[in-house]
Protein backbone atom coordinates (compact mmCIF):
# COMPACT_ATOMS: atom_id res chain seq x y z
CA UNK A 1 0.00 0.00 0.00
CA UNK A 2 1.41 3.40 -0.96
CA UNK A 3 1.42 6.46 1.24
CA UNK A 4 -1.26 8.00 -0.97
CA UNK A 5 -3.61 5.11 -0.36
CA UNK A 6 -3.44 5.49 3.39
CA UNK A 7 -2.82 9.18 4.04
CA UNK A 8 -4.45 12.53 3.42
CA UNK A 9 -2.74 15.27 1.45
CA UNK A 10 -3.04 17.44 4.55
CA UNK A 11 -2.46 16.39 8.13
CA UNK A 12 -5.74 17.85 9.33
CA UNK A 13 -5.20 16.94 12.97
CA UNK A 14 -1.91 18.84 12.85
CA UNK A 15 -3.61 21.77 11.11
CA UNK A 16 -6.23 22.04 13.85
CA UNK A 17 -3.65 21.61 16.62
CA UNK A 18 -1.44 24.29 15.05
CA UNK A 19 -4.32 26.73 14.67
CA UNK A 20 -5.48 26.19 18.24
CA UNK A 21 -1.94 26.75 19.49
CA UNK A 22 -1.38 29.93 17.45
CA UNK A 23 -4.81 31.55 17.76
CA UNK A 24 -5.28 34.11 20.49
CA UNK A 25 -8.27 33.08 22.62
CA UNK A 26 -9.73 36.58 22.43
CA UNK A 27 -10.60 39.29 24.97
CA UNK A 28 -10.67 38.22 28.61
CA UNK A 29 -14.19 37.83 29.96
CA UNK A 30 -15.63 36.49 33.16
CA UNK A 31 -17.61 33.27 33.18
CA UNK A 32 -20.79 35.28 33.64
CA UNK A 33 -19.93 37.54 30.68
CA UNK A 34 -19.20 34.51 28.51
CA UNK A 35 -22.57 32.97 29.33
CA UNK A 36 -24.25 36.29 28.63
CA UNK A 37 -22.80 36.70 25.13
CA UNK A 38 -23.68 33.10 24.21
CA UNK A 39 -27.25 33.62 25.44
CA UNK A 40 -27.53 36.94 23.59
CA UNK A 41 -26.25 35.59 20.28
CA UNK A 42 -28.60 32.61 20.32
CA UNK A 43 -31.57 34.79 21.28
CA UNK A 44 -30.79 37.51 18.75
CA UNK A 45 -30.25 34.97 15.97
CA UNK A 46 -33.73 33.57 16.68
CA UNK A 47 -35.23 37.07 16.72
CA UNK A 48 -33.34 38.09 13.59
CA UNK A 49 -34.91 35.25 11.61
CA UNK A 50 -38.35 36.83 11.66
CA UNK A 51 -37.00 40.27 10.78
CA UNK A 52 -34.99 38.90 7.87
CA UNK A 53 -37.85 36.85 6.45
CA UNK A 54 -40.24 39.79 6.71
CA UNK A 55 -37.81 42.18 5.00
CA UNK A 56 -36.65 39.81 2.26
CA UNK A 57 -40.00 38.04 1.71
CA UNK A 58 -38.12 34.75 1.72
CA UNK A 59 -39.50 31.86 3.77
CA UNK A 60 -36.63 30.25 5.64
CA UNK A 61 -38.76 28.19 8.00
CA UNK A 62 -39.02 24.99 5.94
CA UNK A 63 -35.45 23.85 6.63
CA UNK A 64 -34.22 25.56 9.79
CA UNK A 65 -30.50 25.27 10.46
CA UNK A 66 -29.07 25.12 13.99
CA UNK A 67 -27.29 28.13 15.48
CA UNK A 68 -24.00 27.24 17.16
CA UNK A 69 -22.02 29.76 19.20
CA UNK A 70 -18.34 28.82 19.15
CA UNK A 71 -14.98 30.05 20.34
CA UNK A 72 -12.07 30.46 17.95
CA UNK A 73 -11.02 26.84 18.39
CA UNK A 74 -14.50 25.64 17.54
CA UNK A 75 -14.51 27.75 14.40
CA UNK A 76 -11.14 26.26 13.40
CA UNK A 77 -12.41 22.70 13.79
CA UNK A 78 -15.59 23.40 11.80
CA UNK A 79 -13.68 24.91 8.90
CA UNK A 80 -11.00 22.24 8.86
CA UNK A 81 -13.76 19.63 8.63
CA UNK A 82 -15.36 21.53 5.76
CA UNK A 83 -12.13 21.92 3.80
CA UNK A 84 -11.30 18.25 4.30
CA UNK A 85 -14.65 17.31 2.78
CA UNK A 86 -14.26 19.68 -0.18
CA UNK A 87 -10.73 18.51 -0.96
CA UNK A 88 -11.67 14.82 -0.84
CA UNK A 89 -11.83 14.54 -4.67
CA UNK A 90 -8.23 15.73 -4.92
CA UNK A 91 -7.16 13.25 -2.29
CA UNK A 92 -8.89 10.42 -4.13
CA UNK A 93 -7.36 11.49 -7.42
CA UNK A 94 -3.89 11.58 -5.94
CA UNK A 95 -4.28 8.13 -4.42
CA UNK A 96 -5.64 6.69 -7.64
CA UNK A 97 -2.69 7.80 -9.72
CA UNK A 98 -0.15 6.01 -7.48
CA UNK A 99 2.78 7.54 -9.27
CA UNK A 100 4.88 8.64 -6.31
CA UNK A 101 6.89 6.51 -3.88
CA UNK A 102 7.64 7.11 -0.22
CA UNK A 103 9.90 10.09 -0.82
CA UNK A 104 10.38 13.17 1.27
CA UNK A 105 7.26 14.81 -0.17
CA UNK A 106 5.18 11.82 0.93
CA UNK A 107 6.51 11.99 4.47
CA UNK A 108 6.82 15.74 4.94
CA UNK A 109 4.28 17.21 2.50
CA UNK A 110 1.06 16.57 4.46
CA UNK A 111 2.64 17.74 7.71
CA UNK A 112 4.12 20.87 6.13
CA UNK A 113 0.81 21.73 4.51
CA UNK A 114 -0.94 20.95 7.79
CA UNK A 115 1.19 23.52 9.61
CA UNK A 116 0.63 26.10 6.88
CA UNK A 117 -3.10 25.46 6.86
CA UNK A 118 -3.17 25.74 10.64
CA UNK A 119 -1.40 29.11 10.51
CA UNK A 120 -3.95 30.37 7.99
CA UNK A 121 -6.85 29.16 10.12
CA UNK A 122 -5.33 30.74 13.23
CA UNK A 123 -5.18 34.13 11.51
CA UNK A 124 -8.73 33.92 10.16
CA UNK A 125 -10.10 32.60 13.45
CA UNK A 126 -9.62 36.05 14.94
CA UNK A 127 -11.37 37.83 12.05
CA UNK A 128 -14.64 36.00 11.38
CA UNK A 129 -17.71 37.20 13.29
CA UNK A 130 -20.06 34.58 11.91
CA UNK A 131 -20.47 32.15 9.06
CA UNK A 132 -23.13 29.97 7.52
CA UNK A 133 -21.59 26.54 7.00
CA UNK A 134 -23.46 24.87 4.10
CA UNK A 135 -21.31 21.71 4.20
CA UNK A 136 -22.32 20.46 7.63
CA UNK A 137 -25.11 17.88 7.85
CA UNK A 138 -26.88 16.31 10.79
CA UNK A 139 -27.65 12.60 11.13
CA UNK A 140 -30.86 13.01 9.13
CA UNK A 141 -29.02 14.63 6.25
CA UNK A 142 -30.37 18.11 6.88
CA UNK A 143 -27.70 20.54 5.78
CA UNK A 144 -26.16 23.73 7.06
CA UNK A 145 -25.55 25.43 10.37
CA UNK A 146 -24.95 28.98 11.50
CA UNK A 147 -21.71 29.60 13.39
CA UNK A 148 -21.30 32.72 15.54
CA UNK A 149 -17.81 33.36 16.94
CA UNK A 150 -18.43 34.85 20.39
CA UNK A 151 -14.93 36.18 21.25
CA UNK A 152 -14.68 38.00 17.92
CA UNK A 153 -18.05 39.67 18.40
CA UNK A 154 -16.98 40.83 21.85
CA UNK A 155 -13.59 42.01 20.57
CA UNK A 156 -15.07 44.16 17.78
CA UNK A 157 -17.84 45.68 19.87
CA UNK A 158 -15.27 46.66 22.50
CA UNK A 159 -12.89 48.04 19.90
CA UNK A 160 -15.61 50.12 18.23
CA UNK A 161 -17.15 51.15 21.56
CA UNK A 162 -20.67 50.50 20.34
CA UNK A 163 -23.79 49.32 22.12
CA UNK A 164 -23.35 45.60 22.78
CA UNK A 165 -27.00 44.69 22.34
CA UNK A 166 -27.28 46.56 19.04
CA UNK A 167 -24.01 45.21 17.64
CA UNK A 168 -24.83 41.61 18.48
CA UNK A 169 -28.24 41.91 16.82
CA UNK A 170 -26.66 43.63 13.78
CA UNK A 171 -24.21 40.77 13.33
CA UNK A 172 -27.01 38.22 13.72
CA UNK A 173 -29.08 39.99 11.06
CA UNK A 174 -26.25 39.57 8.54
CA UNK A 175 -25.57 35.94 9.35
CA UNK A 176 -29.23 35.03 9.66
CA UNK A 177 -29.73 36.40 6.15
CA UNK A 178 -27.31 33.75 4.92
CA UNK A 179 -29.20 31.06 6.82
CA UNK A 180 -32.48 32.22 5.27
CA UNK A 181 -30.92 32.31 1.80
CA UNK A 182 -29.93 28.66 1.99
CA UNK A 183 -33.06 27.53 3.83
CA UNK A 184 -35.50 29.32 1.52
CA UNK A 185 -33.68 28.28 -1.66
CA UNK A 186 -33.32 24.47 -1.48
CA UNK A 187 -31.12 24.13 -4.56
CA UNK A 188 -28.59 26.79 -3.53
CA UNK A 189 -26.53 24.61 -1.19
CA UNK A 190 -26.03 21.82 -3.70
CA UNK A 191 -25.40 24.34 -6.48
CA UNK A 192 -22.59 26.03 -4.55
CA UNK A 193 -21.12 22.71 -3.47
CA UNK A 194 -21.27 21.47 -7.04
CA UNK A 195 -19.44 24.51 -8.40
CA UNK A 196 -16.61 24.20 -5.88
CA UNK A 197 -16.43 20.43 -6.38
CA UNK A 198 -16.24 20.93 -10.14
CA UNK A 199 -13.36 23.35 -9.74
CA UNK A 200 -11.47 21.01 -7.42
CA UNK A 201 -12.15 17.96 -9.60
CA UNK A 202 -10.92 19.80 -12.70
CA UNK A 203 -7.50 20.40 -11.13
CA UNK A 204 -5.14 18.14 -13.07
CA UNK A 205 -1.49 18.22 -12.04
CA UNK A 206 1.33 15.81 -11.33
CA UNK A 207 1.12 14.51 -7.74
CA UNK A 208 4.41 16.10 -6.67
CA UNK A 209 3.36 19.44 -8.14
CA UNK A 210 -0.07 19.09 -6.59
CA UNK A 211 1.42 18.68 -3.14
CA UNK A 212 3.77 21.64 -3.61
CA UNK A 213 0.84 23.86 -4.66
CA UNK A 214 -1.62 22.49 -2.16
CA UNK A 215 -1.35 25.54 0.07
CA UNK A 216 -2.66 27.69 -2.81
CA UNK A 217 -5.49 25.27 -3.49
CA UNK A 218 -6.53 25.16 0.17
CA UNK A 219 -6.44 28.92 0.45
CA UNK A 220 -8.45 29.23 -2.74
CA UNK A 221 -11.11 26.71 -1.77
CA UNK A 222 -11.43 28.24 1.68
CA UNK A 223 -11.97 31.68 0.21
CA UNK A 224 -14.52 30.24 -2.22
CA UNK A 225 -16.52 28.96 0.75
CA UNK A 226 -16.17 32.25 2.58
CA UNK A 227 -16.95 34.33 -0.46
CA UNK A 228 -13.56 35.97 -0.96
CA UNK A 229 -12.16 35.04 -4.34
CA UNK A 230 -9.25 37.12 -5.57
CA UNK A 231 -6.87 37.12 -8.50
CA UNK A 232 -3.84 35.89 -6.51
CA UNK A 233 -5.84 33.05 -4.94
CA UNK A 234 -8.26 31.13 -7.14
CA UNK A 235 -6.97 32.42 -10.46
CA UNK A 236 -3.42 31.36 -9.61
CA UNK A 237 -4.42 27.72 -10.04
CA UNK A 238 -6.90 28.08 -12.90
CA UNK A 239 -5.80 25.68 -15.62
CA UNK A 240 -8.61 25.76 -18.17
CA UNK A 241 -11.36 27.96 -19.61
CA UNK A 242 -13.84 25.74 -17.75
CA UNK A 243 -12.23 26.60 -14.42
CA UNK A 244 -12.21 30.31 -15.28
CA UNK A 245 -15.95 30.12 -15.93
CA UNK A 246 -16.47 28.42 -12.57
CA UNK A 247 -14.45 31.14 -10.82
CA UNK A 248 -16.58 33.84 -12.45
CA UNK A 249 -19.82 32.11 -11.44
CA UNK A 250 -18.61 31.62 -7.86
CA UNK A 251 -17.54 35.25 -7.61
CA UNK A 252 -20.93 36.42 -8.86
CA UNK A 253 -23.01 34.24 -6.54
CA UNK A 254 -20.93 35.07 -3.47
CA UNK A 255 -21.12 38.79 -4.30
CA UNK A 256 -24.89 38.40 -4.52
CA UNK A 257 -25.19 36.57 -1.19
CA UNK A 258 -22.85 38.89 0.72
CA UNK A 259 -24.34 42.04 -0.79
CA UNK A 260 -27.84 40.83 -0.02
CA UNK A 261 -26.88 40.30 3.64
CA UNK A 262 -25.34 43.78 3.81
CA UNK A 263 -28.51 45.38 2.47
CA UNK A 264 -30.74 43.41 4.82
CA UNK A 265 -28.74 44.10 7.99
CA UNK A 266 -28.87 47.84 7.36
CA UNK A 267 -32.42 47.82 5.94
CA UNK A 268 -33.84 46.03 8.98
CA UNK A 269 -31.52 47.96 11.26
CA UNK A 270 -33.22 51.30 12.04
CA UNK A 271 -36.23 49.75 13.75
CA UNK A 272 -34.46 46.77 15.30
CA UNK A 273 -31.00 48.27 15.85
CA UNK A 274 -31.43 51.95 16.82
CA UNK A 275 -27.71 52.74 16.55
CA UNK A 276 -27.24 51.01 13.19
CA UNK A 277 -25.96 54.17 11.45
CA UNK A 278 -23.26 54.64 14.07
CA UNK A 279 -22.29 50.97 13.97
CA UNK A 280 -22.06 50.96 10.17
CA UNK A 281 -19.93 54.11 10.10
CA UNK A 282 -17.49 52.80 12.71
CA UNK A 283 -17.40 49.34 11.16
CA UNK A 284 -16.58 50.75 7.72
CA UNK A 285 -13.77 52.84 9.18
CA UNK A 286 -12.43 49.74 10.88
CA UNK A 287 -12.45 47.81 7.60
CA UNK A 288 -10.51 50.56 5.85
CA UNK A 289 -8.13 51.30 8.70
CA UNK A 290 -6.08 48.11 8.94
CA UNK A 291 -2.29 48.40 9.01
CA UNK A 292 -0.05 47.69 6.03
CA UNK A 293 1.04 44.25 7.26
CA UNK A 294 -2.51 43.19 8.04
CA UNK A 295 -3.66 44.53 4.68
CA UNK A 296 -0.99 42.48 2.92
CA UNK A 297 -2.07 39.29 4.69
CA UNK A 298 -5.71 40.04 3.95
CA UNK A 299 -4.91 40.51 0.28
CA UNK A 300 -2.96 37.26 0.10
CA UNK A 301 -5.86 35.38 1.69
CA UNK A 302 -8.41 36.99 -0.58
CA UNK A 303 -10.11 39.00 2.18
CA UNK A 304 -9.69 42.28 0.30
CA UNK A 305 -11.73 40.72 -2.51
CA UNK A 306 -14.39 39.79 0.04
CA UNK A 307 -14.68 43.46 0.97
CA UNK A 308 -15.29 44.27 -2.69
CA UNK A 309 -17.97 41.60 -2.80
CA UNK A 310 -19.83 43.27 0.07
CA UNK A 311 -19.70 46.61 -1.76
CA UNK A 312 -20.40 45.43 -5.31
CA UNK A 313 -23.07 42.94 -4.24
CA UNK A 314 -24.89 45.56 -2.16
CA UNK A 315 -24.94 47.95 -5.12
CA UNK A 316 -26.41 45.21 -7.30
CA UNK A 317 -29.15 44.37 -4.78
CA UNK A 318 -30.08 48.00 -4.13
CA UNK A 319 -30.20 48.79 -7.85
CA UNK A 320 -32.38 45.79 -8.70
CA UNK A 321 -34.77 46.39 -5.79
CA UNK A 322 -35.09 50.04 -6.85
CA UNK A 323 -35.90 48.93 -10.40
CA UNK A 324 -38.27 45.98 -9.87
CA UNK A 325 -39.01 45.80 -6.14
CA UNK A 326 -38.14 43.11 -3.62
CA UNK A 327 -40.30 40.46 -5.25
CA UNK A 328 -38.69 41.23 -8.58
CA UNK A 329 -35.26 40.95 -7.03
CA UNK A 330 -36.13 37.59 -5.49
CA UNK A 331 -36.27 36.09 -8.95
CA UNK A 332 -32.48 35.69 -8.57
CA UNK A 333 -33.33 32.69 -6.38
CA UNK A 334 -35.61 30.91 -8.87
CA UNK A 335 -32.90 28.75 -10.43
CA UNK A 336 -29.18 28.76 -11.28
CA UNK A 337 -30.05 30.39 -14.60
CA UNK A 338 -31.51 33.46 -12.87
CA UNK A 339 -28.43 34.07 -10.75
CA UNK A 340 -26.53 37.16 -11.91
CA UNK A 341 -23.45 36.69 -14.03
CA UNK A 342 -20.23 38.42 -13.02
CA UNK A 343 -20.71 41.22 -15.62
CA UNK A 344 -24.30 41.68 -14.36
CA UNK A 345 -23.08 42.30 -10.80
CA UNK A 346 -21.51 45.49 -12.20
CA UNK A 347 -24.47 46.15 -14.51
CA UNK A 348 -27.66 45.34 -12.57
CA UNK A 349 -29.95 46.68 -15.29
CA UNK A 350 -28.54 44.07 -17.66
CA UNK A 351 -29.81 41.42 -15.23
CA UNK A 352 -33.23 43.14 -15.09
CA UNK A 353 -33.42 43.11 -18.89
CA UNK A 354 -32.40 39.45 -19.13
CA UNK A 355 -34.57 38.02 -16.36
CA UNK A 356 -37.58 40.34 -16.52
CA UNK A 357 -37.31 40.79 -20.28
CA UNK A 358 -37.79 44.52 -19.97
CA UNK A 359 -36.02 47.74 -19.10
CA UNK A 360 -36.90 49.23 -15.70
CA UNK A 361 -39.49 52.01 -15.57
CA UNK A 362 -38.12 55.53 -15.58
Amino acid sequence: MTTYESAEMVDWDLAVATARRLANPGPPVTEEEARSVVTDLKRFAAEASGHVQSYTRLDGSAAPAPVVVVDRGGWVQANADGMRQILAPLTDKLRARRRAGKGVMDQVGPKLTGVETGAMLAYLAGKILGQFDPYWSDESGNGGRLLLVAPNVVHVEQELQVDSRDFRMWVCLHEETHRVQFSAVPWLRDHLRGEIAAFVAATEVDPAVLLSRLRDIIRSVFESVQGGQDGPSLLDIVQSPEQKMIVDRLTAVMSLLEGHAEVVMDGVGPEVVPSVATIREKFQRRRAGVGSLDRTVRRLLGLEAKMRQYRDGAKFVNSVVAAVGMDGFNRVFESPTTLPTLPEISDPIAWVRRVHNRAPAG
